[in-house]
């Protein structure tokens, strides 16, 4: 990997397994948004999100990746947040023990696992129980408009995720303008129960996958899916290998019963991103 300091911009070379659209749209986060921008004269298909406080614009050519940050904070924030330093291609070959992986890490080429915030992958994906991507990222929004503090990016306003200390004081009529249902109520527990350090989510993401899974669902509304997503998407174990709808579906098709994601090990985790990334858009019952 190299590294290009531009006026605005930081361009990432030679490096592999990188697609922005693949990355922000396989399911793993929800605050990373499409858009065209007008650079130079010509417009330019980019990603614009907001993460650790911070908001970039992001776009891909053929060879590189344009961040716009500081070189700061592309070594503080954005280098780790993107594990740039993991070389996901020898993860990959790893991981085809058959034709069908041999299939779904070839079409998940790119898909990076985001080293995101612990509490706000939980209160994601709290959030995402029993919903819709589009809706998911709707009730988000409104989570941080509601109560996250504002932060200006060029001539727009954007909204940091708020912090469990914040909606811990919070009533369940205080979340209807976030509109997010009896999802309410465990958002503002599971706050109240990270605030007081009930639940660490720091010592947990020191643990095992296991220790983390028992804690993370004393929290009320967390079951065994969501505290997976979170084990893998917020403290960053890469062997959790959570199971929703869509990977049951492809579990079953091309395994059969009695399967143990063990095999993909020390990697289950991105081996359940390739296979759920490619079952979602591949299947013939969408």
């Amino acid at each position: 990997m190299k590294m290009i300091e531009h006026d605005n911009e930081i361009e990432i070379t030679d490096i592999s397994d990188f697609d922005l659209q693949k990355i922000f749209e396989c399911g793993q986060c929800f605050r990373w948004n499409p858009e065209l921008t007008r650079l130079n004269g010509t417009n330019k298909f980019c990603y614009i999100g907001i993460a650790h406080g911070r908001i970039i614009r992001m776009r891909q050519t053929e060879k590189s990746i344009f961040i716009s940050c500081s070189r700061n904070d592309f070594n503080s924030i954005w280098k780790d947040y993107f594990d740039l330093d993991r070389d996901y291609k020898t993860i990959r070959n790893k991981l085809c023990i058959d034709d069908f992986m041999l299939r779904a890490t070839s079409f998940g080429e790119g898909i990076r696992i985001l080293r995101q915030d612990k509490w706000e992958s939980l209160c994601s994906f709290i959030i995402s129980q029993n919903n819709n991507i589009p809706r998911i990222k709707t009730i988000i929004e409104a989570l941080c408009r509601e109560f996250g503090d504002p932060v200006k990016f060029e001539n727009n306003i954007f909204y940091s995720f708020p912090p469990a200390s914040k909606l811990a004081g919070l009533d369940i009529r205080d979340m209807v303008p976030v509109r997010c249902g009896y999802r309410a109520e465990y958002i503002i527990n599971s706050a109240k129960m990270i605030a007081d350090g009930t639940v660490d989510l720091n010592a947990l993401s020191a643990g095992s996958p296991e220790s983390a899974g028992v804690e993370l669902e004393k929290l009320h509304g967390v079951g065994s899916k969501v505290a997976n997503c979170v084990i893998l998407f917020g403290l960053n174990m890469l062997d959790a290998f959570p199971l929703d709808v869509w990977m049951k579906r492809a579990l079953a098709e091309y395994y059969g019963p009695g399967f143990d994601p063990i095999v993909f090990k020390p990697y289950a985790g991105i081996a359940q991103q390739y296979i759920f990334h490619y079952i979602r858009n591949n299947s013939t019952n969408k």
